[in-house]
């Protein structure tokens, strides 16, 4: 099977002779079909960077990054926001929502600039929003819903243009723990029955117990990586507890 992203030997320098800095060092790994990846590592281990580079928002120094069948280092700035809308979807941490729009008018914003006909937009929407569990809110505005309802929200824009990606930058970081555990729960129902390929960077262990793969990032170097396999969630939890202890990046100051 042809991995849906492939990293190959990435390097990001910032700055200039006299103060330059590696955030990257030779990373490459790949990113498989239905996979649901998690990304950790201490402040400063290059986890924002490798996402930065991996949605087109920053550049590369060094290597290649494929997603598809598409080498995504070799296109141009005209060409990277339409690569974006048509490939990735994203979910951040601050739902990054209008507030002047409707929770419907926010994720069909998704498929309005992408130019798919008017006719199928709306059965999009309500599809998205039945899966994330918000189909009666589509008429409400951000400001009247809770955290948790915003990032459902969030994550249905994500997934209304059916992104080979989805990328989710901490994305539990401004809920409770019940609005967590509720949103990690559908991110793995989303994986798990729609084959959804998300990779996921976080600082807290219980949320990247829900991946199946977990790459652990230090100084800018992949560390270890970590694969639940047949362990349940609990037993995942731990040995990720574990590797965070031995790294020295425990989950206090990982982030």
């Amino acid at each position: 099977m042809k991995p849906v992203l492939q990293l190959d030997h990435i390097q990001k320098y910032y700055g200039n002779e006299d103060t330059l800095t590696q955030a990257i060092r030779d990373i490459s790994f790949s990113v498989e079909e239905g996979e649901f990846l998690g990304i950790m590592g201490a402040s400063g281990s290059g986890k924002t960077t490798l996402l930065n580079c991996i949605s087109t928002i920053d550049t590369v120094s060094a290597g290649h990054i494929y997603l598809g069948s598409t080498d995504v280092t070799d296109l141009k700035p005209k060409q990277l926001a339409r690569f974006r809308r048509e490939n990735l979807g994203f979910i951040f941490q601050d739902f990054n929502l209008l507030d002047t729009l409707t929770l419907g008018e926010n994720i069909s914003l998704a498929l309005t600039i992408n130019n798919v006909p008017v006719h199928e937009i709306g059965p999009r929407v309500q599809e998205a929003a039945a899966r994330l569990n918000i189909a009666d809110l589509m008429d409400k505005y951000p400001y009247q819903v809770s955290g948790g309802q915003k990032q459902r929200c969030a994550c249905a824009r994500a997934l209304v243009g059916n992104p080979k990606l989805l990328l989710a930058d901490e994305p539990t970081g401004a809920l409770d723990s019940h609005a967590s555990q509720m949103l990690l729960s559908t991110l793995l129902g989303i994986n798990e029955t729609l084959h959804a390929t998300i990779l996921m960077v976080t600082h807290d262990a219980f949320c990247a117990s829900y991946a199946s793969r977990i790459l652990f990032l230090k100084d800018g170097r992949i560390l270890t990586e970590l694969i639940k396999g047949s362990d349940s969630r609990r037993i995942f939890y731990e040995k990720i507890l574990s590797v965070l202890t031995m790294s020295g990046g425990g989950q206090t100051n990982v982030c």
